[in-house]
């Protein structure tokens, strides 16, 4: 039985880049935020009912958040969620140059 050599192919650090899927980096930006809701919620044992008597904001966007159904939730709703169940966030913004596709492609 001969053994298939197989490709290494390492990730951008962004798996919707990855699978180029439209909006990226705001979707990897919710992922993030609300990887941090769900944290600080486990954490602290608060539930999505006890979520929103703390932060004023429907239980079924807590809900939402820990199913990753992000369709309906802006950036800023998640940090208004952060914020609510006091944590706070702290945005760094690195700008780096696009590869093209064919130089992506070689590299």
């Amino acid at each position: 039985m001969k053994k298939e050599q197989l490709e290494l192919i390492r990730g951008s650090g962004n798996i919707y880049r990855d699978f180029d899927m439209a909006d990226a980096d705001v979707r990897q930006l919710k992922a993030i935020l609300a990887a941090e809701i769900i944290k600080k919620l486990d954490r602290d044992g608060v539930s999505v009912r006890k979520a929103q008597s703390l932060t004023g904001i429907d239980a079924g966007d807590f809900s939402r958040v820990r199913n990753a159904d992000f369709r309906r939730i802006s950036v800023e709703r998640l940090m208004t969620m952060i914020n609510g169940l006091g944590s706070r966030v702290e945005v760094k913004v690195k700008v780096r140059r696009g590869a093209t596709v064919e130089h992506a492609a070689t590299v």
